[in-house]
């Protein structure tokens, strides 16, 4: 298991920390703020609720998984309005992501790949203009739409769920058997 933490920190994360999922925390509430379209993409992402899939189903099929690979990415703002500088941070995230699930592809098998935020796997998602989606291998679902406790889960793997003045702090997960 340190030599997953190893690759996630080589790819990019900040830090990284090992998670039994029977101690991880679920709940369909995560769901209201996607409802609420807080971010902007409900609707717009197959990788977003509701295309996402049944939070029932989702929280099942994670709980078939027995640890967690979570690892983070911290940014630095200039301040807390610094909107361009989370931006960027995320964007960051999202390549520590995708380069993570290169990394694990032959190492481990059938892994459940989670970030942060809608799927940016496109850079237009083809749920936009009526098309299925066109990496449905490759697609990355937040943690958040699966019903986990991003903050439940940071202090589960031994990580800062808050990072500082100026700094945005961005998770992701990958679970395996």
């Amino acid at each position: 298991m340190n030599d997953l933490i190893k690759t996630a920190l080589s790819a990019g994360a900040t830090n990284a920390g090992i998670a039994s999922v029977s101690d991880i925390k679920f709940s369909r509430e995560f769901r209201i703020a996607c409802e609420q379209n807080v971010c902007g993409k409900f609707g717009t992402c197959w990788m977003c609720p509701p295309d996402v899939g049944d939070i029932d189903k989702m929280i099942a099929h994670t709980k078939t998984f027995r640890h967690a690979l979570v690892f983070q990415s911290i940014g630095q703002l200039e301040d807390s309005f610094d909107f361009e500088g989370m931006a960027d941070a995320a964007k960051n995230h999202n390549k520590l992501v995708t380069t993570l699930a290169e990394k694990l592809a032959g190492v481990l098998d059938n892994p459940l790949i989670l970030g942060a935020g809608a799927c940016h796997i496109c850079p237009r998602c083809t749920k936009l203009d009526d098309q299925p989606c066109a990496f449905p291998s490759r697609a990355i679902p937040s943690l958040e739409a699966y019903g986990i406790s991003v903050a439940d889960l940071a202090k589960l793997s031994g990580l800062n769920y808050m990072n500082g003045q100026n700094t945005v702090t961005y998770f992701g997960g990958v679970l395996w058997n």
